[in-house]
Formats: structure tokens, C-alpha cells, sequence
């Protein structure tokens, strides 16, 4: 009896930290895969497509300024931008590295599942869902903030349209914190942000299309949004005045870094680039590429717009809802406000593709092991794409909408990109342990340096943010409980269905091969 005992817990055990061969899972890929579209350019945009948006046009304000619940970083807020920019070039190695190895979807549940074992992939999938599907919430109610205010910038409209109802564009603890009041049916507090829900689902609709459809919806997007934001830059070099960037840093080194923590969430997607990689051509050539340079593009024109902010006006009289928009009507350039909701629409826009995007590739993935219903891997007849997850997916996210606020949201993403970034550096760690002779198309340099660097930055931004954001703080452990909580109900014992089913398909062949 107590030897029936070890060996169920012997084998329990063994299971949590099974790991996949990263061989198994190309060869997975190669039976069911994506379609092979995307070229270096098609990756740098998706990567811009993800940075360029709700930090650049919404949080880049608040991480000036502070929150209720947190310092802001003044015109110091560049040196955030250099931390983090740091903080990400190093992950961002490390996931260039694993994707040109490892070139599937599923990003860092994937590059989990092969250095860590099963549980501790199934919880990498789980917090990418966190950073990717809760990211999405937050960049909707954003968009739907900036469509209202272009709508108001036209007096022919309807007054209905250009100020509805705060239940019909707002989450419900949006309207009862800002002191409004919303009807009840039964009982029930009806609020609905319309506007974000129906985004969410266009672009479902053009994921399911096709990823080059996608992929030239955001060239479209970016080139509106690197438009509008050049115009912003050279039109207010001419507006700047010395003395707004006085004091640099009023809130010193916590200013600072929490700053980094606030514009962090502008960087949130830009990992999905390798979500991308089974649907890439040459991935060991163009994965560096888009993710190297996406960072380096974006992480240069997020410096200039700070610096060029900070100096048109004096801290105080930034606006944390559409900061860009306002400094140039401070300035007496109302004719460029219309032009900036236009570029804040395509940037949140191009995020939310992206964004979704991921949610979608790393669903699709969980499911191919597994750990999810299988009707969840199937892919569309004629698109070529994951079309009943992307559903399954978006109808979750605009359920999500109606109960999550933005800055919740927009800190629990934060929260769950740290996480993957330090897993990520941490999975390069153990296979060049575990596999140094594998080979490696792109390679980290100054390896184990340049991981553990990584490690120590986004640990470090994370721990700081931690004993300020006290809700996303209490919430974020609360999620990890809650997948925990799913593995052990569904997932475990689906991936062993699914183990169990590949062995006897495997025997039955193997008598067959005799014979032959």
C-alpha cells in the first residue's frame, strides 16, 4: 500500500515537470501548422502595430504625473523610457533566440514547456492570457475614450453621439468612481462600453480572415498613427521652453521607477511578434529583425514625444486622459486635436490586433497539448487560421469588458509581461545547460550575462510596483490561484488523455511497421 502510494505520488510528480522536446514541437507544427506569410517588415510592423498605441497616446501621462495611487516621474520620465527599454532588450534576446530555434505559436508557454516541464508551462500560458486578453480590455476602453472625442469635435453630429450615456462607454466602477449613476434591470446594474465591444469584435472578424489580411489592416494603421505623431514631435520642438523641465525629476528615483512601471505597459504586446513565428517566412533570419527593431524604432520615438511633451508645459496642466491632444490646444493648436484622436484610434486599434492576436496563438497552442477542449485547435477550412478560439476568445474578453476598469486591467497586464520576461530569460538559462549542442540560428550574447541582467531589471521594476498598485497587487497572486486551480480540475487530466491517446496510435502502427 505504501508502495501503490509513492509511486502515484512518484509519478505525479514527474508529470508537473514533464518537458516537451522542442523537436516535438515542430514536428506538431509541421502536421497542423499556420501559413507562412510574414517577412521581416510584416514583424516590425506588428511589433510597432503593438508598442505604438495606448502608452504613447493615454499612459504616457499618468507616468509624468502619477495617479492616486502612484508617483510620476516629471520630464525624468525619459530616464524611465532608457530603464525601460533595458529592461526589455534583454528578454527581448532571449525570445529571439528560442523563436529562431523554436519557430511555432505559443511564444513563452512554448520556450516554457520545453526548459521547465508541463505545470509550469500551463501556469506561462495562463499569465500570458493575464497580458494579453486583460491588455485587451484596457486598450478598448481607451479607444472608446478617443472615438468620443473625436465625435465631439464635429458639432453636426447628433448630441447623443457625441456625449451618450457613461453607462453605454465606460465599465460600471468607472461610472460609480467618477460619481455617475447607472440603471438597473431586476436589480442589476446594466453598463455596457459599446464602442470597445464592438472593436473587439471587428477585429475577431479579421483575424479569423487571415494574418495578411491582418498584417495590412496594421500597415495601414501604423503608417496614420507614425504620421500624426511625427507632426506632434516637429510641430511642438517649436513650443518647447527650457524651464517646464524644471525640476527634471520631482519625485526623484521612486518617481522614476515608477514611471518605468507605468510606460511599461506600452510595451506590453511587443513579445507577441514571436507568437508569429510558425506563420513567418525564414524565422531564423526576420524573428531578430522585427523584434530588435520594433524596440529600438519605438523605444526613439517614445523618448522625443517626453521630451517634447514635458517641455510645451509645466507638469501640472499635463491631462492624463489624451495628454498628446491637449498639450497642442494648451499651446493654441486646436486644429491638430482632431488629428491626434485620428492617430490615437489607429494606434489603440493596431494594439488591439495585436494583442488579440496573441491571445489567440497562445490558446491555440495550449490546446494543441492538450490542456484544452480539443475543438479549441481547429482551424478554419479556408482561412487557414485558429477561427473557433479566436471566437471562444473574444467573447470572453467582451465579457471581461463589462466588469474589469481600465487601470486594473492595465496594471495586471503589466504585472503578467514581467512575469513572461523573466520566465523567458530564465528558460535560456537551463537549455544552454540542458542542450548546449542544439542549434541556435540566433544566439544571446554575453550568455549567461545578458539573461541575468534581464532577470534582475524586470524582477527589480516589478518588486518596486508591487508596494504601490495595491489592488492589481492583491488581484495578481488571486489570477495565479486561480489557473492553478483550472491545471489541476481540467488540465492535467486532459493532457493525459491526450498522452494516452498518442501511445496507443503509436502501438497500433508499430505492428504494421514490423510487418512491412
Amino acid at each position: 500500500m505504501q508502495n501503490s502510494k509513492q509511486n502515484f505520488l512518484s509519478t505525479f510528480v514527474s508529470n508537473l515537470i514533464r518537458k516537451k522536446n522542442p523537436d516535438e514541437f515542430l514536428e506538431q507544427s509541421a502536421k497542423g501548422g499556420l501559413k507562412k506569410t510574414l517577412g521581416a517588415f510584416d514583424l516590425i510592423i506588428l511589433g510597432i502595430s503593438a508598442i505604438i498605441g495606448a502608452g504613447i497616446f493615454v499612459m504616457i501621462g499618468s507616468a509624468v504625473i502619477g495617479t492616486t495611487e502612484r508617483v510620476g516621474a516629471g520630464p525624468g520620465l525619459v530616464i524611465s523610457i532608457a530603464l525601460v527599454t533595458i529592461a526589455c532588450i534583454f528578454p527581448a534576446l532571449c525570445y529571439t533566440e528560442f523563436a529562431s530555434m523554436i519557430p511555432v505559436s505559443g511564444s513563452a508557454y512554448i520556450y516554457t514547456f520545453a526548459t521547465m516541464g508541463e505545470l509550469p508551462a500551463w501556469m506561462m500560458g495562463w499569465v500570458l492570457m493575464l497580458e494579453y486578453a486583460i491588455g485587451t480590455i484596457a486598450v478598448a476602453s481607451s479607444w472608446t475614450g478617443y472615438l468620443i472625442k473625436l465625435f465631439q469635435g464635429f458639432p453636426f453630429l447628433p448630441e447623443w453621439l457625441r456625449y451618450p450615456p457613461e453607462w453605454l462607454i465606460n465599465d460600471y466602477q468607472s461610472v460609480v468612481d467618477a460619481g455617475g449613476t447607472v440603471p438597473h434591470i431586476l436589480g442589476i446594474p446594466i453598463c455596457i462600453n459599446l464602442p470597445a465591444m464592438a472593436i473587439i469584435t471587428i477585429i475577431a472578424l479579421i483575424l479569423i480572415k487571415g494574418i495578411q489580411e491582418s498584417a495590412n489592416f496594421a500597415r495601414i494603421m501604423v503608417f496614420v498613427k507614425v504620421t500624426v505623431i511625427a507632426i506632434f514631435i516637429l510641430v511642438g520642438a517649436f513650443y518647447v521652453r527650457p524651464e517646464n523641465w524644471t525640476p527634471f525629476a520631482p519625485f526623484g528615483i521612486k518617481g522614476i521607477l515608477m514611471g518605468a512601471f507605468a510606460i511599461f505597459y506600452a510595451y506590453i504586446g511587443f513579445d507577441a511578434i514571436s507568437t508569429a513565428a510558425e506563420e513567418t517566412k525564414d524565422p531564423q533570419k526576420n524573428l531578430p529583425i522585427g523584434l530588435i527593431g520594433s524596440l529600438v524604432i519605438c523605444s526613439i520615438i517614445y523618448a522625443l514625444v517626453t521630451i517634447v511633451l514635458t517641455g510645451m508645459m509645466p507638469m501640472g496642466s499635463i491631462d492624463l486622459k489624451a495628454p498628446i491632444a491637449h498639450a497642442m490646444s494648451f499651446v493654441g493648436q486646436d486644429w491638430f486635436a482632431g488629428a491626434i484622436s485620428i492617430g490615437a484610434l489607429a494606434g489603440l486599434t493596431s494594439v488591439l490586433l495585436v494583442l488579440q492576436y496573441g491571445t489567440t496563438r497562445i490558446l491555440f497552442a495550449m490546446a494543441r497539448d492538450g490542456f484544452l477542449p480539443s475543438i479549441m485547435k481547429k482551424v478554419h477550412p479556408k482561412f487557414n487560421t485558429p477561427w473557433v478560439i479566436t471566437v471562444l476568445s473574444t467573447i470572453l474578453i467582451l465579457l471581461g469588458s463589462l466588469f474589469i476598469n481600465m487601470q486594473v486591467a492595465a496594471e495586471l497586464a503589466i504585472f503578467g509581461t514581467f512575469t513572461s520576461f523573466v520566465i523567458v530569460c530564465t528558460g535560456i538559462l537551463i537549455l544552454r545547460k540542458t542542450e548546449p549542442d542544439r542549434p541556435r540560428p540566433f544566439k544571446v550574447p554575453c550568455c549567461p550575462w545578458f539573461p541575468i541582467i534581464g532577470i534582475i531589471f524586470c524582477s527589480g521594476l516589478m518588486f518596486v510596483a508591487l508596494r504601490e498598485v495595491k489592488t492589481s497587487a492583491m488581484l495578481f497572486p488571486l489570477w495565479i490561484v486561480i489557473g492553478l486551480v483550472i491545471y489541476f480540475l481540467y488540465g492535467y487530466q486532459s493532457n493525459r488523455r491526450l498522452l494516452a491517446l498518442k501511445m496507443q496510435k503509436l502501438e497500433e502502427t508499430e505492428p504494421v511497421k514490423e510487418n512491412v
